[in-house]
């Protein structure tokens, strides 16, 4: 069997969006591997999911800037 890396919980430091499908590639690929334990596949979802939500959240603030800065802002 071959080693494989463990993705550890990043600490709470703000990651690009970039930085972010990085890491949520690497869970995916720990996931899709079928190697881990319920366990250990829990938690690489819901890191998986707190990447996820945190790429949204970064998009939507990018998406409500272009709106103001295009004069789409709704008040």
């Amino acid at each position: 069997m071959s080693p494989r890396k463990k993705t550890e919980p990043q600490e709470e430091k703000e990651l690009s969006i970039e930085e972010a499908f990085v890491q949520l590639e690497e869970v995916l690929k720990q996931l899709e591997e079928g190697e881990c334990s319920l366990e250990e596949s829990f938690r690489y979802y819901e890191e998986g999911m707190k990447l996820v939500k945190s790429c949204h959240d970064k998009i939507e603030k990018v998406e409500r800037q272009i709106q103001v800065l295009s004069g789409e802002d709704e008040e």
